[in-house]
């Protein structure tokens, strides 16, 4: 094996490590998250409020936008996995209603 392949080989395992380690970083925040939301849900529920909070969720949205352009990730990846979370999270919200 050459010295350039070696060298590729090892650029390749740690960008990959990295991609490992964010994966695992991704996984437990989503988990984080999901417990807050939860309860958020039983909150909604104990006091008969409507699972979903339109306004909310459109401020969170322009959020992680502006986020997103900040980070140089384009924003309508972010709002399309915004929009796939918080439609989990109503989901969520409303096994919490019945």
């Amino acid at each position: 094996m050459s010295d350039a392949s070696k060298l590729a080989a090892e650029l390749l395992k740690s960008h990959r490590d990295s991609i490992d380690r964010l994966d695992a970083v991704l996984v437990f925040t989503l988990a984080e998250r999901f417990k807050h939301t939860q309860a958020v849900g039983v909150l909604k529920a104990q006091h008969d409020l409507p699972p979903s909070d339109p306004l909310r969720e459109s401020q969170q949205i322009e959020r992680l936008e502006r986020l997103a352009r900040e980070a140089d990730l384009d924003p309508e990846f972010a709002r399309n996995f915004l929009n796939f979370i918080i439609g989990e999270v109503i989901q969520h919200h409303k096994k919490h209603q019945s």
